[in-house]
């Protein structure tokens, strides 16, 4: 299954290979230091910039090296509402869970609107996002979801049922599924390249390799020891996501670290490429062991992600198991090689939604739940006018119960355990359907 040319490193590097861009010194004074260059410390300091505040992005790798570069590109504004790894559950009737999807609407309006401004060629496309029921239970659910998504975040959301379902791809796979017209897709290494180059044309010092060691109070400010030298900064912004270590305990504590497992697949016949996904979209599925999927930007691929596994393993071990869960879907596709494999960590959170605020003094934006170009977007623009204060309003991700777990201290043990069971939950809940 693996093409002559297989490379484990993203498919979207092709066209933007994160590199160094920043080696000078860095600053020794800034009003706001900003830890992780992802779209979160991004976003955060393009928007400090235009409230004329400055800022330093502190990298421990090459800008874009992280999950920015390699997620699948999918941009739904939305948030994953529904039960979390400590059984909690968001009502989603509740007043929290309308907040939750207003600012989700905003955050997908926030992230057009940069991409107009700056003149980002990402392959933004509007093609909306197609959701499989697992189950007829699983399409019920999603029923009774309409109304609140339509109306707290004009998702233009309607259910397909299973007799249409080739109307959104060649497969009798589902039992139908939801469409949310209010979603889109993009180059996610693009977007990020876009992010970048609007920082650095202001003037923004985006470090590479400038791995944050320790920051300590240092008077009224903060000292920030790098492997780079020392920054002193007024504020400080941890924007580290599913990367985020001991430089921070309390908020490791509160963020858990999954990898995502994404293939890309050789260029296809033409025929075939065009009927696999006809309307273009984004597709996910209701499962609890997520898979998402789309065509290339180009529409000449199938971009395939997932959970394949929820241990570490290397591209080579999770590409087979992901191309088995293409090829279940698409069987069309057997045969297909792979051409490029990968992994990225998304940062969960134990409730389940995204979340900034402050801890032990210091500003963070962290819990993607997997919706990380629009959420990590959104939350650094709103971080950066939370400390500029230009902020008309608190944001429904902002609050201080930010929960963790006595027994969870950063490591993710439980997770091989979660996978078993949450694999086991699919099928038995897939072979209860079709009886």
């Amino acid at each position: 299954m693996f093409h002559p040319d297989f490379q484990p490193k993203p498919y979207w590097w092709e066209r933007y290979t994160p590199t160094a861009v920043d080696l000078t010194d860095l600053p020794g004074h800034v009003r706001v230091a900003i830890v992780g260059g992802g779209y979160g410390g991004l976003s955060t300091a393009l928007e400090l910039n235009k409230n004329g505040m400055d800022c330093v992005v502190l990298e421990a790798a090459e800008p874009g090296y992280g999950a920015s570069t390699r997620s699948g590109g999918g941009v739904s504004g939305g948030v994953n509402i529904g039960k979390s790894f400590s059984g909690k559950t968001l009502d989603p009737a509740s007043d929290r869970a309308r907040g939750v999807l207003t600012d989700g609407s905003d955050a997908f309006a926030l992230i057009e609107r940069l991409i107009q401004e700056e003149g980002i060629d990402c392959y933004w496309k509007k093609n909306g996002r197609f959701v499989g029921a697992w189950t007829p239970k699983h399409f019920e659910a999603q029923s009774r979801k309409i109304a609140l998504l339509n109306d707290a975040a004009a998702s233009g959301a309607y259910m397909v049922p299973r007799e249409r379902l080739r109307e959104e791809m060649a497969s009798d796979y589902y039992y139908g599924g939801m469409v949310v017209e209010r979603s889109a897709s993009l180059h996610p290494a693009l977007y990020y390249k876009g992010l970048l180059d609007a920082c650095l044309r202001r003037g923004i010092p985006v470090c590479a390799k400038a791995g944050v060691k320790t920051i300590r109070q240092a008077g009224s400010g903060w000292e920030l020891a790098t492997t780079r030298g020392t920054v002193q900064a007024d504020q400080v912004v941890i924007a580290t996501n599913g990367y985020t270590g001991d430089v921070t305990p309390e908020l490791k504590r509160r963020v858990v670290p999954l990898a995502s497992h994404i293939i890309a697949t050789e260029e296809l016949p033409p025929d075939l490429a065009a009927s696999l996904i006809p309307k273009n979209r984004t597709l996910a599925d209701t499962r609890r062991v997520l898979t998402y999927y789309r065509m290339s930007p180009d529409g000449k691929r199938v971009i395939f992600g997932g959970r394949a596994r929820f241990t570490p393993v290397t591209p080579q071990q999770s590409a087979p198991i992901l191309h088995r869960f293409m090829t279940d879907r698409f069987p069309q596709l057997k045969g297909v090689r792979v051409t490029h494999a990968w992994t990225g960590n998304v940062a969960f959170t134990l409730d389940a939604l995204p979340h900034m605020g402050k801890q032990d003094g210091m500003h963070y934006l962290l819990g993607c739940n997997g919706s990380g170009v629009a959420m990590m977007t959104y939350l650094g623009w709103q971080t950066a006018r939370k400390i500029a204060g230009v902020t008309n309003r608190v944001s429904a991700f902002d609050t201080d119960d930010f929960p963790t777990h006595p027994l969870y201290n950063g490591n993710p043990w439980f997770l091989p355990a979660i996978g078993a069971w949450y694999r086991f939950r699919d099928d038995l809940d897939r072979a209860m359907a079709r009886v």
